[in-house]
């Protein structure tokens, strides 16, 4: 069974078609790239997988659910979690503060005016398994305000790791970020995907990054699917080289 079935999905804004009935699949393990030049629909494609449009046409299945109207909150209650281009945390707190508002909301302790030892344990063994999975236990105690971009991002996907995604969604991963950073997020999304095997699908702008990531590409362009396979199908088709490869996004 696949993880995430997207069959002739579209999305229109009055005479504006955004996404035009575009299909793919992710398989469980799989991390799929979703490319395409600036105006291709790609984040609007985002928004209908993880809720925040409900889709013109056609169907989204998770793990063999039709979510397709589900709202934002109950995709995310079945395993769905995304990041944003502009990272999502609170840069008042630190990143152990931060990882620990998604560790209680997801056990349902957030409001909790008491809880046992053992609760409170759990939380705290929870809160360092993200610190270690995302490299960030040196950095525990920082304000997330004080970091750098590539440590924010990496402090938003802690977060997300919280939620125990059954399928993460990453929305440019490395925008704005330089050589290092850039080289440090696409190290975690590879040690997420290879080492933890996480199901990850992400919108990425460096093709450095999507060529080396990815197992599967999916190139959109004016709102329709242009191209669907491996990295080296996607690099030798024409059409893609024609319409994205050989030009600046």
């Amino acid at each position: 069974m696949n993880m995430l079935e997207v069959t002739g999905v579209s999305k229109h804004f009055g005479s504006l078609r955004a996404v035009d009935d575009v299909t793919l699949t992710v398989a469980p393990g799989e991390l799929r790239a979703i490319i395409g030049p600036n105006g291709a629909g790609k984040t609007t494609f985002f928004n209908l997988i993880s809720g925040f449009f409900p889709p013109t046409t056609g169907e989204i299945v998770f793990d063999g659910e039709v979510i397709t109207q589900l709202p934002v909150a109950a995709r995310v209650a079945r395993g769905m979690a995304r990041t944003f281009q502009i990272t999502e945390i609170f840069p008042e707190l630190t990143v152990r503060e931060n990882i620990r508002i998604g560790v209680e909301s997801a056990s349902g302790l957030r409001l909790a005016l008491w809880r046992s030892r053992a609760e409170a344990a759990r939380v705290e063994a929870a809160i360092d398994e993200m610190l270690t999975l995302t490299g960030l236990t040196a950095q525990a105690d920082r304000l997330v305000g004080e970091m750098s971009h590539g440590d924010q991002r990496a402090a938003e996907i802690a977060t997300a790791l919280t939620l125990k995604p059954r399928l993460l969604l990453l929305d440019e991963p490395t925008a704005g970020m330089g050589e290092h950073e850039t080289y440090q997020i696409a190290g975690l999304i590879r040690r997420l995907h290879k080492n933890s095997n996480y199901t990850i699908v992400l919108i990425e702008h460096d093709m450095r990054v999507v060529f080396n990531l990815a197992d599967r590409i999916c190139v959109l362009d004016q709102g329709k699917l242009l191209a669907d396979g491996t990295p080296k199908e996607i690099a030798d088709d024409p059409r893609v080289q024609a319409a994205y490869l050989g030009q600046a996004e």
